[in-house]
């Protein structure tokens, strides 16, 4: 006689064992069409799910956060149910849920094409209103492998043999299509009604290169038409502001096959690359940071010594020379380490912070880079801080106020956080994993700051705090992070003389504030939408003359803006002023500069902003101030009539 005990604190008895269905439909019927999935506990499942005993219980509708999780996963298969309709000789092998979405990998004798994708969203549809129930069954391993293999499934018998013997399993049908998976899933295939194909790719069987190349289908589904609706709209406006596309348009970058992965600056981009650099190097220096700079290229001992080897060797590149075999560094810490074992070190020395625009590289796979997101070769704002337990917190707390004010200058102002704790599989004691979690925990709520607890997420030397940015259409990127680490410093042999003469290992705290400054500068160009803010634009400020006799006043002008250290230029074209202003419009100056009789005459400029905003005439110093201005606020309020 199972006790059910709803979220509202009610408690409903059933004198035998009942489905989440049937409990659904005891509190009303509204809520019986409503339901897509149960919580039982904090275990998601069907609606089909028998209840034997007392158990919290919610119901999941559309309206609770958990449905998308398995109105995706339930219209992964209505895809790989459409594709089986349509080609009955492809073959399906995975379909995870995914950010925004969903994708379905397939084995098929031809490349899918635009138009196949087109008709298999229509059968979707099609096969989404016929209703059909979707059915859970269980079925051991060596009857999955031997229903598969007779069907011609033999990418699922071959997923299904990498799974321990004895192991019970789980498919589900709808109509005549069955699949393999662990669920859960939607009561039944009308319940799917917000979906959208998004696009082909390739990728290749268990993500092996060695391996043949299957096709992927990627696709998005929602609880309802309007937050799809809404979802294309941000996608579309992402793919406007796509970085590569723009980097083409302004000029600011290239990657070409002979160095894949690694990024070719144009003199805009460098621009941008510098005032970066530049402004972070002031602000650690502010702060209490040494700039070092340490070899790309490292003995291998060294990698195998902190662990790297052992962990990343997959994605490193090597060299050899004279019998020994070198590596290009994929990180920054263990060079770190060795600056710091140079010579004694004292209690008195720490925290020892130690900052480095770091050259990295890692050998990512060809099919996962992307653009300046994703790339081979980066340069990090990396720092390392070698400090006593006792001074974690007080660390971790001028950190977080460093990242936040950094990230205000860059225009951000919506940070979420992230406090990663101990996983599983971790090294240290229970005392220095209480002692790192509670200082960095403490140093949040020094701040003032709320903060999502991700259980089991921390590396598996220390936790780890990670800073989230959220640009101007939503979208939500990683940046910052700040890791306590107790492994390296000991592994490489680092130690400091205490106030009791004892030699001791430091902490070291990893930390970086952008990430890469490749990454960084793509996250930057789609949230300005090529726009950037005054003290980072290429060009701020364009001079364009009306008739060939005010050109050498332009000219006049360019040489001052320079001399007082703005990044001017001069369109001295016989072109209609008008085409002048479009085309430095489109190319993101954020002031364009127009000297026609009146300004000679004058000594005056007139103004307009990028936005179409006319500032009037101005005096050169008039000018000078109202630029200058705009670069000190960086990215924090708008002047001068322009957005940035």
């Amino acid at each position: 006689m199972p006790v059910i005990t709803l979220p509202d604190g009610s408690k409903r008895q059933f004198d035998q064992s009942i489905t989440v269905a049937a409990v659904a439909a005891s509190i009303g019927s509204g809520l019986a069409k409503a339901a897509l999935a149960g919580k039982v506990g904090d275990k998601l499942v069907d609606t089909s799910y028998l209840i034997t005993n007392d158990e919290r219980l919610s119901i999941v509708t559309d309206k609770d956060p958990a449905a998308l999780e398995v109105i995706r996963h339930s219209t992964a298969h209505l895809l790989a149910q459409a594709v089986k309709s349509l080609f009955p000789t492809a073959q399906v092998t995975i379909g995870p849920v995914i950010e925004d979405g969903f994708y379905y990998d397939f084995a098929f004798g031809r490349p899918f094409t635009p138009e196949d994708l087109t008709r298999i969203e229509e059968k979707m549809h099609e096969l989404a209103k016929q209703d059909l129930k979707i059915e859970r069954r269980e079925i051991s391993r060596e009857d999955a492998i031997k229903f598969f293999r007779s069907i011609g499934e033999e990418y699922k018998a071959k997923i299904i043999e990498a799974i321990p013997a004895g192991e019970i399993l789980t498919t589900y049908q709808q109509g005549d299509f069955i699949d393999l998976c662990r669920g859960p899933h939607v009561p039944s295939t009308g319940k799917l009604k917000a979906f959208k194909l998004t696009k082909l790719a390739g990728a290749y069987w268990r993500g092996d290169s060695n391996n043949e190349m299957l096709q992927r289908i990627y696709g998005t589904a929602w609880t309802d038409k309007k937050s799809l609706d809404e979802y294309l709209t941000r996608v579309e406006e992402a793919e406007k502001r796509d970085h590569r596309k723009l980097a083409k348009t302004l000029d600011l970058f290239h990657i070409q096959e002979e160095a894949p992965g690694m990024i070719f600056w144009h003199p805009n981009g460098w621009v941008i690359y510098q005032q970066i650099k530049k402004y972070i190097t002031e602000r650690v220096t502010e702060n209490g940071y040494q700039e070092v700079a340490t070899p790309q290229l490292v003995d291998l001992d060294l990698w195998r010594k902190s662990g790297h080897w052992a962990m990343f060797s997959n994605d490193m590149f090597t060299v050899e020379s004279e019998d020994r075999t070198f590596a290009l560094k994929p990180m920054n810490c263990p060079c770190h380490v060795q600056i710091f074992k140079q010579g004694l070190r004292s209690y008195r020395d720490l925290p020892l912070r130690l900052a480095e625009f770091g050259c990295c590289h890692r050998n990512e796979l060809s099919g996962a880079m992307h653009g300046l997101m994703r790339v081979r070769q980066m340069v990090q704002d990396d720092a390392h801080i070698f400090c006593t337990e006792n001074q974690i917190q007080d660390e971790a707390v001028k950190f977080i106020a460093l990242v936040l004010d950094v990230y205000k200058d860059f225009g951000f102002n919506e940070v979420i956080i992230k406090l990663a704790t101990r996983p599983e599989k971790r090294i240290g004691t229970d005392e220095s994993w209480d002692t790192a979690e509670k200082a960095l925990g403490a140093a949040l709520d020094q701040a003032g700051l709320p903060y999502e607890v991700l259980p089991g997420e921390g590396g598996f030397y220390g936790p780890k705090i990670e800073f989230h940015l959220k640009d101007s259409i939503g979208r939500t990127w990683q940046c910052g992070t700040l890791q306590i680490d107790y492994n390296q410093p000991e592994r490489l042999g680092a130690s400091y003389i205490a106030e009791d003469s004892s030699r001791k290992i430091p902490v070291m705290l990893h930390r970086a504030i952008l990430g890469s400054l490749e990454r960084f500068i793509g996250i930057l160009i789609e949230n300005y939408a090529g726009k950037m803010p005054v003290w980072l634009a290429p060009v701020q400020a364009m001079v364009m003359n009306i008739t060939d006799r005010t050109a050498p006043f332009s000219e006049e002008l360019v040489n001052f803006l320079k001399k007082h250290g703005i990044r001017a230029k001069s369109d001295l074209r016989n072109e209609k002023i008008g085409f002048k202003i479009r085309e430095h419009t489109l190319s993101c100056v954020p002031y364009l500069l127009v000297v026609g009789d009146r300004e000679v005459e004058t000594r005056t400029v007139s103004v307009r902003t990028q936005q179409g905003v006319d500032l009037g005439s101005q005096s050169f110093d008039q000018l000078l101030n109202l630029i200058n201005e705009a670069v000190a606020q960086r990215g924090r309020t708008e002047l001068g009539g322009s957005e940035n």
